[in-house]
């Protein structure tokens, strides 16, 4: 599966300056795609002193739905907004007055990986922080929460810099010696990969810098995350994680494979334990219709589970006009597959003529 790289460079125009950040793209861009990612193949994204959060959001947003490894490299500067203390990534037009509404709110990030599958993210930042910052992010050590938190899932190195001299623009040395390393062509691990550039930004440092060093979780049984997510009570997230590898399958294998109908088999069993019974009812409506067309016999165990699980999660829905909706479906499907119980259609029909008198 192909990688992502998303190539991020930022720093305010003007006087607020405080790191070229845009001057690390060119050496980045010179390495190979899949050495950036580590993957066979790679699709890279690069933004270069971007103008505004939101176009910031959409490609990141799209870079983390993508399936497959995906690699950030953020070269730039920090900033906190003066209303909430929380720092921002400062774009072009960010200054010290505006970084609330024209810098990109760092949990941003975290928000948009947090769906990622775990082990599948890696973050390498050369992030110089401004004097009101650094002094937060000497408070937090060791990095807590201010300090840049990508979410638990993902692993995340590079270093924040203090504040260059008055007047000063200093230079992304890190990400430089981090592409340099990958231009020869050879990608060592993300670890040995960011001790080697620390070492040859040693000189330049003295040892200053904030260094930030993650590994992250090692790519395991997605099913472990969806798990979690419906115990800690996140029902939201646990269904758009099954729907992102619902999608991922479907790619794959078609959307009509077992692999992709498992993934959606999950989504209705997650609507259930949400207390969703149309949702459930209708995810299990599709799949029976989906097995149908893709030439399943109908009484394929696996067609009329699905059939009876609509039936039963349908007899739950409390809305009059979505019972209906679904009731019509359930109905033609039970024609098709009336299942181990006896009278399951007339159940349905005898059902659906009391809710035609209903509001």
């Amino acid at each position: 599966m192909p990688g992502t790289v998303l190539l991020l460079a930022a720093s305010p125009l003007g006087r607020g300056r405080l790191v070229d950040a845009a001057s690390v793209l060119p050496v980045l861009a010179a390495v190979p795609p899949a050495v950036l990612s580590g993957a066979d193949t790679a699709n890279v994204v690069e933004l270069a002193d971007p103008l505004e959060p939101q176009a910031v959001l959409t490609r990141l947003r799209a870079a983390a739905a993508a399936p497959g490894p995906l690699t950030v490299y953020v070269t730039g500067q920090l900033q906190l907004d003066r209303r909430q203390r929380l720092p921002h990534l400062a774009l072009a037009r960010t200054t010290a007055s505006t970084v609330r509404y024209t810098g990109l709110p760092w949990h941003w990030f975290r928000e948009e990986l947090r769906l990622r599958p775990a082990g599948a993210t890696t973050l390498f930042l050369d992030l110089h922080a401004d004097p009101e910052t650094w002094q937060a992010l000497g408070a937090a050590r060791p990095p807590g929460p201010l300090p840049l938190d990508c979410g638990p899932d993902n692993a995340v190195y590079g270093r924040v810099a203090p504040p260059p001299p008055r007047r000063g623009v200093a230079a992304p040395e890190y990400m430089k010696a981090v592409a340099t390393i990958l231009r020869s062509g050879w990608r060592p691990p993300d670890e040995e990969l960011h001790q080697q550039a620390l070492t040859r930004i040693a000189p330049e440092s003295a040892g200053a810098d904030l260094p930030l060093a993650r590994r992250g979780p090692a790519p395991g049984d997605p099913h472990a995350a969806v798990t979690a997510a419906v115990r800690s009570g996140r029902h939201a997230d646990a269904d758009a994680l099954a729907a992102r590898l619902e999608q991922t399958a479907a790619l794959a294998h078609g959307p009509a494979s077992e692999e992709a109908l498992h993934w959606t088999e999950v989504r209705a069993d997650l609507a259930m334990l949400a207390g969703d019974a149309a949702r459930s009812c209708r995810a299990w409506l599709a799949v029976a219709s989906a097995r149908l067309t893709a030439g399943q016999p109908a009484d394929a165990p696996a067609v009329e589970t699905a059939v009876d699980r609509a039936h039963h999660q349908w007899g739950r829905i409390g809305d009059p006009a979505r019972a209906r909706e679904l009731g019509a479906v359930l109905a033609e499907l039970r024609g098709r597959v009336p299942g181990r119980r006896e009278g399951a259609l007339d159940h349905v029909r005898r059902q659906l003529r009391q809710l035609q008198t209903q509001g």
